[in-house]
């Protein structure tokens, strides 16, 4: 039967989990190392044996070089002293003349055991020592010369390679049988750690997956905040932590919007049941169209808003730069909220110590200053005085909007420019979305906007526009230039209040 796989499908060890993997991975180390090190061991012993083996044959050439003495009829060898050296395996001894051409003395295991390349390894004349074949296991054969009183000689000893290669035969067997298991200790060793391991990352899943929309003030265990984990769960808990605000800005939002809608809606359609009810003059319905009108402007001027700032979010959104007449741009905004300010019995003004001009998008420009205008009437009092101070440096231009207002609270100037927020006491005035819009609008075109001063005095919110094009405002926190882009983009529709 043959197995198919998906086509795309992982291969089957990705498809498995995260603990799996590191026990395989962990086997594999483990039986690369133990491989390693049998090949080591094995190596360094059949090293050592091999060489006891030649010290044993050296030593077997010395007790024949002592032993051998030259008789009446030739060479003998005491036959009695063997029993004292050995006890195992009895020596393997020939003794040939100088050039290896004749047999002086050979011994009842040199004749049991016959080693045909015996005379020619005596004949070459060397000192070696050769591990010659036979018809089973190889004989180790020491060739060398020596004397025998005045007589030279070359004395051969042999030993069979047969203990070494059973010593290591059971080495062998010992790594064959025992490697599995050491491998089959790591795996169940590495699974173990594997669990325990990863089982802060079992928790946080565990947690996480309890974690809604409705419950994102519970946050993920955090064991140990110090380690690989501990840091892992921390930097949820803070991204959970900003999802949190984030939805509860949303709740406010839709709330804010829900009511701001609903209060222009609920009076139009209230004027226009009142004006059904009955037969009017003239007079009384053109009032009744009249207020209807001046809801329906309130709740266009609220869309033109909202759309507005949904613009200024836009990160591809195009602009049209072109050098913008500060002073001129100052005049039509003071013309255009003129009627507010003489309302409320306030000076509206201009002061200039220069006439700059700068790189800007001229309608989202003048939006932004009208909202910064719009906003001072608003929280200046009666009679107060609300004033456009233009200045510039040689790569800038400013326009300062300052007002004598009761001042932003110390806790809410963090926060004055965040989208439909409305400190606390001034739940009535406006939608809060005025400085934010004017802040999308002056960031957008490459500018910046702040609250450089604020207190009982009043307040005075400052845009800093560049002059030229490429010149970088650099934020006094982050010191980030920021560039102007390039675009085209429409005016957005201005109302006399907001």
């Amino acid at each position: 039967m043959t197995r198919t796989t998906r086509p795309g499908a992982a291969p089957w060890w990705r498809s498995h989990g995260v603990r799996l993997r590191l026990t395989l991975w962990y086997v594999a180390a483990m039986m690369v190392v133990l491989g390693v090190y049998v090949f080591g061991v094995y190596t360094f012993v059949s090293r050592n044996v091999s060489d006891a083996l030649d010290d044993r044959l050296r030593a077997d050439f010395y007790w024949a070089a002592g032993t051998v003495d030259e008789g009446p009829d030739g060479l003998i060898m005491p036959f009695p002293q063997i029993d004292l050296l050995l006890e195992e395996e009895p020596p393997w001894v020939q003794v040939w003349s100088a050039d290896g051409r004749e047999l002086l003395l050979s011994n009842d295991e040199a004749r049991r055991r016959e080693i045909p390349q015996s005379q020619s390894l005596a004949a070459l004349g060397e000192d070696m020592i050769v591990s010659v074949p036979t018809g089973g296991v190889p004989v180790r054969v020491l060739s060398r010369r020596s004397y025998i009183v005045d007589r030279p000689v070359t004395i051969q000893v042999a030993r069979s390679e047969a203990t070494m290669r059973e010593e290591l035969r059971e080495l062998s067997l010992i790594f064959m049988f025992g490697l599995p298991v050491a491998v089959v200790i790591a795996g169940v060793g590495g699974y173990t750690l594997a669990r325990r391991a990863l089982a802060p990352i079992e928790q946080m899943t565990e947690r996480a997956r309890t974690i809604t929309a409705e419950r994102l003030s519970d946050r993920l265990p955090v064991a140990n905040p110090e380690d690989e984990m501990g840091r892992l769960a921390s930097v949820f808990n803070e991204t959970l932590g900003r999802l949190e605000g984030s939805f509860d800005q949303m709740r406010h939002f839709t709330a804010d919007v829900s009511h701001e809608l609903r209060t222009p809606l609920t009076a139009i359609r209230s004027v226009g049941e009142v004006g059904l009810r009955g037969r009017r003059n003239e007079a009384s319905y053109r009032s009744i169209i009249g207020s209807m009108l001046e809801e329906v402007d309130r709740l266009a001027h609220l869309v033109d808003r909202l759309l507005a700032l949904s613009r200024a979010g836009m990160q591809h959104a195009s602009f049209s730069l072109d050098t913008v007449d500060l002073a001129a741009l100052a005049e039509d905004v003071v013309s255009h909220l003129g009627v507010l300010s003489e309302e409320k019995g306030q000076s509206l003004t201009i002061e200039k110590t220069s006439a700059p001009h700068a790189r800007a998008d001229r309608l989202l420009l003048r939006q932004a200053l009208i909202n910064l205008v719009d906003n001072a009437i608003k929280f200046t009092p009666t009679a107060g005085r609300v004033r456009l101070r233009l200045s510039e440096t040689p790569s800038l231009a400013v326009v300062d909007v300052i007002d004598t207002g009761p001042g932003v609270p110390a806790e809410a100037q963090d926060h004055i420019f965040d989208r439909f927020y409305r400190s606390d006491g001034n739940d009535a005035v406006g939608t809060g979305l005025g400085l934010s819009l004017a802040r999308g609008g002056v960031e957008a075109i490459g500018g910046r906007l702040t609250l450089e001063r604020s207190g009982p005095e009043g307040s005075t919110f400052r845009i800093t526009i560049p002059k030229h094009p490429g010149v970088a405002i650099r934020d006094s926190s982050t010191e980030t230039p920021r560039v102007p882009p390039r675009v085209q983009a429409a005016e957005p529709k201005v109302s006399s209040r907001s």
